[in-house]
């Protein structure tokens, strides 16, 4: 279905794929005497509890881990690149049992679902079981990005948004949305509030994977929300419908 008018995207949403960076979950500043590397207790609770509000808007959520905070990929060109991308799936894996006990600990059912075997620590994803626990009330955390080497968990977010039939995609950043330039070099960027999919790929804007967007466009995902996650109330905001960030859709 087209929707060309842009207020119509600005809604309450039924279903969403959150896209949570792992460096939210990490601290601001590294202290060795005081704060883990990969992880700082405030704001992971802070994460958690972003979460568990927007679940109370009566939204269901599905939230596709990163996993930046513990690992970054290659450090050097000599390292096989599948075993970094499956060393980077493992830290999203670690980032989603560090944010289920943090939604447990407020009293919310997480269940975490990964690409991967690993049964002693989540379920194996499978698209009907992660409906079936969404519909049942349960914050699903997707780990393990898409299974696969060479795509990040942008394309994952995408890719898990078509499968369980989410009407919209959430990406924080650490800007304000879509520029037609990179803002933090260039001044003169322009915020993009609103643009159509087949734009972004046309421009060759990076905000998100091209893979993501062209997934999304494929099949039809309605709208990516693009909003700056610096302030996790945002989710909020985003979902309750104010018009911040851009608007990627159809």
């Amino acid at each position: 279905m087209f929707i060309l008018n842009r207020k119509d995207y600005i809604k309450m949403y039924k279903r969403i794929i959150l896209k949570l960076s792992g460096e939210t979950l990490a601290p601001e500043s590294y202290s060795p005497a005081d704060a883990s590397h990969s992880f700082e207790a405030a704001r992971v609770n802070r994460a958690a509890k972003a979460i568990a509000d927007l679940a109370d808007l009566g939204v269901q959520v599905g939230v596709v881990m990163g996993g930046g905070n513990i690992w970054r990929g290659r450090f050097t060109d000599a390292m096989n690149a599948v075993l970094a991308d499956q060393m980077g799936m493992l830290a999203t894996i670690i980032n989603a049992l560090c944010v289920q006990d943090a939604l447990q600990r407020l009293g919310r059912k997480a269940t975490v679902f990964t690409a991967q075997e690993m049964t002693r620590f989540a379920e194996l994803y499978r698209a009907d079981k992660a409906v079936s626990a969404l519909e049942r009330g349960e914050i699903v955390l997707l780990a393990g990005g898409s299974g696969n080497p060479f795509f990040t968990t942008d394309t994952a977010a995408a890719l898990r948004a078509a499968e369980l039939g989410a009407d919209a995609v959430f990406k924080g950043t650490t800007v304000d949305g879509v520029y037609d330039a990179d803002p933090r070099k260039n001044p003169d960027a322009r915020l993009i509030k609103d643009i159509t999919y087949r734009e972004t790929i046309e421009k060759g804007l990076k905000v998100m994977d091209t893979s993501a967007f062209q997934l999304c466009l494929d099949q039809r995902i309605p709208v990516i929300r693009i909003f700056n996650m610096d302030d996790l109330d945002n989710v909020l905001r985003v979902a309750k419908g104010e018009d911040i960030g851009t608007v990627v859709h159809l």
